[in-house]
C-alpha cells in the first residue's frame, strides 16, 4: 500500500511526512516524527517498529543507511517491507523490499525522499519529488510543499487500487506536532487534507504559536493577545465575503 514523502525543511529543521492510500486510515500506521531527531515512513506490509525503534536508533545518533540495515536485518519479513528516513541533520536512507507489490521504489535527494508501493508507476514519486523540489525553490511553505507534491502523485497515477486515506504531519523543535491532519475514510483524501489545512489556517495554527515550548515553557500566558488576533482574521476574511473552510456549528462567545 501507499506513497509517501519525507522532508526536512533545511532553513528551518523542521519535518514532515505526507503519506496517501487505498488503506484505511493510513496516518495511523506510516508517519513516526520526533522534533530535533527525525523522521521515518514505514509502509508496504507495514511494521511499525521500524517507525518506533528507527526513531530511538536516529536519537542515539545512528546515522539513516546504519538504521537500514539494523532494522532489515533483525526481520525476516523485510522483503515484503518499505521505509525511508531522514535525520535532523537531513541525511536520509530508503529501502524498498524486493516482494513488495509492483510498481514499488524509491527516490533519495537532498533534504528529501519519496518512496512507495502498489502505485500506477515509477512515475508517481518521480512526479511527486519533482512537484516537491519547484515548490521548496519557490520558498512555499513546508505544508504547502508537501500537499502539491502528493497532488502530483495523484495526477500521475497514485495508488493504482484507487483513493482512501491520507494523512499530513509537521513538526517543529518539539516533542509534539505544530500539525497533524488525517483524512481516515475518504473518496478524495488529499482534496479532504487542503480542507483541512484552510481550517487549521483559520485558528489553529495562530493558536499553535502560543503553546508552551522547552525554551518558554509558560507558551503565552495572555490570551486576549491571540483571541483579538483570530477575532480581527476572521473579520478580514467575512469582510472579503470568504466563508469558513470548516463544518464547525456557528461559535458561540463565552
Amino acid at each position: 500500500m501507499t506513497w509517501s514523502i519525507v522532508a526536512r525543511d533545511p532553513q528551518t529543521g523542521h519535518l514532515g511526512i505526507a503519506v496517501a492510500s487505498r488503506f484505511f486510515a493510513v496516518g495511523a500506521a506510516v508517519p513516526h516524527i520526533r522534533g530535533r531527531v527525525g523522521a521515518v515512513a514505514t509502509q508496504a506490509f507495514v511494521s511499525p517498529l521500524y517507525g518506533t525503534d528507527g526513531l530511538k536508533l536516529l536519537e542515539e545518533g545512528k546515522l539513516p543507511e546504519e538504521i537500514v540495515g539494523t532494522l532489515t536485518a533483525r526481520d525476516d519479513g523485510r522483503r515484503q517491507r518499505q521505509f525511508h528516513l531522514i535525520d535532523a541533520s537531513g541525511r536520509n536512507a530508503a529501502y524498498t523490499g524486493e516482494n513488495c507489490v509492483d510498481w514499488a521504489g524509491h527516490l533519495v535527494d537532498d533534504n528529501v525522499s519519496v518512496a512507495g508501493n502498489m502505485l500506477a508507476g515509477p512515475e508517481v514519486i518521480a512526479e511527486t519529488l519533482r512537484v516537491y523540489k519547484e515548490r521548496a525553490a519557490a520558498g512555499a511553505p513546508l505544508a504547502e510543499r508537501l500537499l502539491d507534491a502528493m497532488d502530483a502523485g495523484e495526477a500521475a497515477g497514485g495508488d493504482k487500487r484507487g483513493k482512501q486515506s491520507a494523512a499530513m504531519v509537521i513538526y517543529r523543535d518539539q516533542d509534539y506536532p505544530w500539525l497533524r491532519i488525517h483524512a481516515d475514510d475518504h473518496t478524495d483524501p488529499l482534496r479532504e487534507l487542503r480542507r483541512l489545512y484552510a481550517v487549521a489556517q483559520e485558528r489553529y495554527l495562530h493558536v499553535a504559536e502560543t503553546m508552551p515550548t522547552r525554551e518558554n515553557p509558560h507558551g503565552m500566558i495572555d490570551r486576549r493577545v491571540i483571541d483579538e488576533k483570530i477575532a480581527a482574521l476572521e473579520a478580514a476574511r467575512e469582510a472579503e465575503g470568504r466563508p469558513s473552510a470548516s463544518f464547525a456549528t456557528p461559535w458561540k462567545p463565552q
